[in-house]
């Protein structure tokens, strides 16, 4: 029998497993190491989005790469993320990302629902905010 939990669904074809824990995330966050992608539309990442975080709408990926990920260096660490367990923008992007060149690429699992519900550092509007903890 498959399996289709949202771990085995990050699992690429080499094997590897580009899921990362809330803990991880987390970390990466407050020391600054990551930096997280919002993959979801617009007018979600302006209702509410991880503070810091920039959004790069899986929908108009080509349109917007250059301008988001320009400053981002290849070997940094990305942490996408989109809404719901069952969300694959997330994962679309991060292939897209790992197509792109880019070498440290992980998915938060139900990132933003995760993320507020553990009461992480958040924030509303169109532009990202310097990555403070609180």
């Amino acid at each position: 029998m498959a399996d289709w939990s949202p771990e085995a669904r990050l699992t690429l074809e080499s094997g590897e497993n580009i899921a990362i824990s809330l803990g991880e995330a987390r970390e990466a966050f407050l020391s600054k190491e990551g930096v997280f992608l919002d993959a979801r539309s617009s007018e979600l990442y302006e209702g509410g989005h991880i503070r810091g975080a920039r959004n790069l709408p899986w929908q108009a990926v080509d349109e917007h790469f250059d301008a988001v990920m320009a400053d981002i260096p290849k070997d940094r660490l990305v942490i996408a993320y989109c809404d719901g367990e069952a969300c694959a923008l997330s994962k679309d992007l991060a292939i897209e990302l790992l197509f792109r060149g880019y070498e440290n690429v992980r998915v938060l699992i139900n990132g933003w629902s995760i993320w507020q519900e553990n009461q992480l550092p958040v924030a509303k509007g169109s532009q990202p905010e310097a990555l403070q903890a609180n």
